[in-house]
């Protein structure tokens, strides 16, 4: 049997696209909750030039980068793809999975960021919303109607946005702006719960890091 283990944190994002990857195709693995204050030998030895998780480890050898560890799982474990298998299907979804990693970042200085930087990391994620919102006009999946890859990497807008939305008291998607992206977001998130952190752990987590907004100001 293989030996795999995930370096990661549960509430992390990165670590969740890897999990729910290797879930799909039926691998057991070990996780291995790292501390980011204190990281592990194991951790700094698996990555030594970014130091980051989330890691997978496959029969003693470190995999690294959530996409990266996406594309290995489904090429070195038997189950349903999570790529297509047709060349040009497997190009699109590898171009949302690149429009998520550029775009992703303005959506965490929405929250993570204050003043001017805020606000324009806001206009950046009303832009991704917006070609959101347009793409899910009369779909539910990225390339056809097969939930893959760049479906899971859109985990961060599907179920993150709105974890940090709550928390935090700012709003980026509304039904009145982005009434498609909200229903694909509603249903994404209602189909895959099974595959999910809990959802009261995930606030409770994420409300560490960030102050809410006063609505009184």
């Amino acid at each position: 049997m293989a030996d795999v283990k995930l370096l990661g944190l549960w509430y992390s994002p990165f670590s969740h696209r890897v999990e729910w990857a290797l879930k799909i195709k039926g691998v057991k693995y070990e996780f291995i909750e790292e501390d980011l204050q204190n990281k592990s030998p194991l951790l700094l030895e698996s990555n030594p030039i970014h130091k980051k998780i989330p890691v997978l480890i496959h029969n003693g050898k470190p995999i690294c980068e959530s996409i990266v560890i996406l594309e290995y799982i489904d090429e070195a474990f038997e189950g349903p793809s999570i790529l297509p298998k047709d060349p040009y299907d497997r190009a699109l979804a590898r171009f949302w999975v690149k429009f998520f990693e550029d775009k992703g970042a303005a959506v965490w200085k929405s929250f993570f960021s204050k003043g001017e930087e805020q606000e324009k990391a806001k206009e950046e994620a009303y832009e991704m919303l917006k070609i959101l919102d347009n793409e899910f006009k009369d779909k539910k999946c990225f390339v056809g109607d097969k939930f893959g890859f760049a479906d899971i990497v859109a985990n961060g807008a599907a179920l993150y946005l709105g974890i940090l939305e709550e928390v935090s008291g700012i709003v980026l998607a509304t039904s009145e702006k982005f009434p498609n992206f909200c229903a694909w977001r509603d249903e994404y998130c209602t189909q895959n719960e099974e595959y999910f952190p809990s959802r009261d752990e995930l606030l409770i987590r994420y409300r560490a890091y960030i102050q809410p907004v006063d609505a009184s100001k």
